[in-house]
């Protein structure tokens, strides 16, 4: 493979000569006279290793080290500097840098340094790669994010899901609620024993009573055998009733009974059947509301929400859009047999800016279309369907009624750096403040700033994909 480097020195004759030397050994040499430059080009080209002067005017090297380190981490930086800069240049080190050499410039012993630290960074790719495709795989059927909002979430499923509590699940459709539900089971004392799933917005009012709790033979017209229902071949393990606002009353009632006596009976039978079921639900409804419209019993709702667990929407947890994105793109590449390495800038945005109405769903679907027209090495915006390619032009903030002006000013911050990529530099010169006050604010408000999704990046599968 051909390596690029970024030669950064503010002295013309230096630059062009380190290129031209870079070039004869086979890599490809970008260059540029300031830090500023430097740092458009870092985001628009995939750099392997940076050499950068160390004094420069407007922005340092120093500056230049920091903003590749709060970046790419594991872009190697190699810093020139006077035989007077000396002290600067070991403080360059403790930061990040990987040498420092002086001028004038040795070349042979920059070449060599440089051939090492590719070499090394070569082999850790590799390395990260592997670690990604195993973990990746294990993930793909997780819960993904790494989000505030979903850290929540996974705090939330870890203490419940040793009790036998009943919980509900809320959140839009698309969010993710099933998968909460298999977590909680899968992390529970039940694991070994029956998970079964019943869809009820799926099934016929007239098919559901039966469907949950079986029937003699003869119960009614096509009954011609005796058929156990879902509760009872749930005994002793979980029972998931999704879209559980879609309930009729009548089986509502039935469902209450279950839930406080831990019987029932087979439509049209007689025998009482005792069953130990945790019962897990989930709605995409209010069922406040229900409840208020006279369709939905308090009673019931009261008995399933012991526990209630709400999944955000995809919107409310933007800075996930990238993990999730990447973990797609990396699973339909691999269906479809296309080396496809990420999002160019402008698919970057798009994917950002969108409010994703069908959540992780339509993300999904929406990337999978997006591989299967791809035609190079990188999603472009012509890629993506319409939606979510017409959001690229997207500049409005909403900010609540009655938040703190702390509040409003995170929000403002983070949704600037989700429009933009995720790019500081851009970000602080749209909000009009400095890169270092922006880095503070950043801190001080515990923003998580989503990196390039060139491939699945995993920090730990506790805390992003799925749980202990």
């Amino acid at each position: 493979m051909q390596f690029t480097l970024l030669i950064v020195d503010d002295e013309k004759n230096i630059r062009d000569g380190l290129a031209e030397a870079f070039q004869m050994e086979g890599y490809k040499a970008l260059t540029a006279g300031d830090g500023q430059t430097a740092m458009k080009m870092l985001e628009e080209n995939y750099v392997d290793l940076v050499i950068t002067d160390l004094k420069m005017p407007h922005i340092s090297g120093m500056e230049l080290l920091h903003y590749v380190k709060q970046n790419w981490p594991n872009v190697p930086v190699i810093i020139i500097t006077a035989h007077g800069d000396i002290a600067d240049a070991v403080k360059a080190m403790q930061q990040g840098a990987l040498e420092f050499i002086t001028k004038p410039l040795n070349l042979e012993h920059l070449l060599k340094l440089t051939k090492n630290a590719l070499e090394m960074r070569q082999l850790s790719i590799k390395n990260e790669e592997l670690r990604e495709e195993v973990e990746a795989q294990q993930r793909i059927s997780s819960i993904i994010g790494k989000s505030p909002a979903m850290r929540k979430v996974f705090d939330m499923i870890r203490k419940v899901a040793p009790t036998k509590a009943s919980v509900l699940i809320t959140g839009e459709s698309g969010a993710g609620k099933e998968l909460v539900a298999d977590a909680i089971h899968n992390l529970s004392p039940r694991r070994d024993k029956p998970f079964i799933k019943v869809h009820c917005a799926a099934l016929a009012e007239s098919l559901l009573e039966s469907e949950l709790f079986g029937h003699e033979k003869g119960a009614f017209t096509g009954a011609q055998t005796r058929q156990r229902g879902r509760f009872e071949l749930a005994d002793t393990g979980s029972l998931f009733l999704d879209e559980i606002g879609e309930i009729n009353q009548n089986v509502q009632i039935k469902i209450l009974r279950v839930l406080q006596e831990k019987k029932f009976e087979r439509v049209g039978g007689e025998t009482t059947i005792e069953v130990d079921v945790r019962l897990i639900a989930a709605t995409n409804r209010d069922l406040k509301a229900e409840i208020a419209a006279g369709r939905f019993r308090e009673d019931l709702y009261y008995r399933l929400n012991v526990v209630n667990i709400h999944v955000p929407a995809l919107r409310e947890r933007r800075e996930d859009i990238p993990l999730l994105a990447a973990t797609f793109l990396h699973e339909f590449s691999q269906e479809n047999g296309k080396p496809i390495e990420g999002f160019d800038q402008r698919a970057k945005q798009a994917l950002y800016a969108y409010d994703w109405p069908g959540n992780v769903r339509e993300l999904r679907n929406c990337i999978e279309s997006a591989v299967v027209m791809a035609s190079g090495k990188l999603i472009t915006l012509d890629d993506l369907p319409p939606g979510p390619r017409s959001a690229q032009e997207k500049k409005e903030i909403h900010i609540p009624a009655f938040c703190s002006l702390e509040e409003a000013e995170k929000i403002i911050i983070t949704e600037t750096l989700a429009a933009l990529g995720g790019n500081k530099t851009k970000t602080a010169e749209v909000l009009r403040i400095g890169r270092k006050t922006l880095y503070q604010k950043i801190e001080q408000y515990g923003i998580e700033v989503a990196e390039k999704p060139e491939l699945p990046k995993v920090e730990s599968t506790t805390d992003q994909a799925s749980l202990p």
